[in-house]
């Protein structure tokens, strides 16, 4: 394929998708990340694209939204194992809210084994997946259908959160900076975002690597109301994506990556959701609960159950 032909794929990729990773890209034009990272730059000079860590967007500085069938075909394999550990943080018994998103929708295939759960969500790919799970309970909120991401949105799905209280909320978005936190390009789907948010103790964001540095338009959570950051280990050239972590963990958040390469769980004689390619950077200072939040138990993510120790630096986290 000549560069021009490739070019011009690339581009027709991005305005369909919004934003697209350099692996997706390097995958469907069949050649390598550098050749496409080439490619991207010549695009963006010409005013066509703009860069992203670890992928390119549309140009004007934040990204629109993508559907749902486009979302499911990008990044599968990082979320499938951002998904497998997320699950290990998921104890017996407890209560929790999944927001819509198709890492959560993995989430939530993996949740079917966990007894005793009581899962509060506004997405029906969430429910679908633990529908036919008969140990888990699965509340729905109310609201109206937003069809692109099968999610209950509006003031109906705010009203039936009100007053509730569970131990941890799971979110996903559309990007994730230490400045704003993580942030979406729907209002509608930020304002049910936030209410999920205020009933949890604690907030854990799934984001893959390509999302982070990305800023779109809507703020859902803050970067000091973020617990824990579930995410891939971002590719070995991606400086800017390893700044990023590290500015997250100097605000507080603590990062655990998951070795995309883990493959998905619940294989017959695998190991257990959680506890597959995952690497844990302790917090530089201890963070409390959510603001007004009880004092739920919480998933120790150590595995010899010790506490994490003080002042990790993310960078450790790069390929040598």
């Amino acid at each position: 394929m000549f560069a021009a032909e490739r070019r011009q794929l690339i581009l027709e990729m991005v305005r369909a998708n919004g934003a697209v990773s350099l692996r997706e890209l390097a995958r469907v034009v069949q050649t390598s990340e550098v050749t496409v990272r080439r490619d991207v730059r010549a695009l963006e000079a010409e005013g066509l694209l703009d860069r992203r860590h670890g992928g390119a967007v549309l140009p004007g500085g934040f990204t629109r939204e993508s559907g749902f069938p486009q979302k499911s075909h990008l990044a599968t394999a990082e979320k499938t194992a951002i998904a497998d550990v997320a699950a290990g943080l998921v104890e017996e018994g407890e209560a929790i809210v999944v927001g819509a998103g198709t890492t959560t929708q993995e989430l939530a295939r993996r949740l079917a084994r966990v007894p005793g759960l009581t899962v509060v969500t506004n997405s029906l790919l969430v429910a679908q997946a633990l529908a036919h799970a008969n140990r888990v309970e699965v509340v729905m909120t109310g609201g109206t259908l937003r069809g692109s991401n099968y999610a209950l949105v509006g003031s109906g799905a705010e009203q039936s959160l009100q007053g509730l209280r569970v131990s941890r909320a799971f979110l996903s978005g559309s990007g994730l900076t230490a400045e704003r936190g993580l942030s979406t390009s729907n209002m509608l789907s930020a304002s049910v975002d936030r209410a999920l948010v205020q009933a949890a103790a604690e907030v854990v964001v799934l984001a893959d690597h390509t999302k982070l540095g990305t800023d779109t338009m809507f703020q859902t959570v803050p970067t000091d109301l973020i617990t824990r950051l579930v995410t891939d280990e971002p590719p070995v050239h991606d400086d800017r994506a390893g700044t990023e972590l590290q500015a997250l963990a100097d605000q507080g958040v603590q990062i655990t990556v998951a070795g995309a390469t883990s493959g998905a769980s619940g294989a017959e004689g695998g190991p257990p959701p959680g506890r597959q390619g995952r690497r844990d950077v302790p917090l530089p200072g201890q963070r409390g609960r959510h603001p007004g939040g009880p004092q739920l138990r919480s998933a120790s993510l150590s595995g010899d159950g010790q506490p994490p120790e003080r002042g990790a630096r993310v960078a450790d986290l790069r390929r040598r």
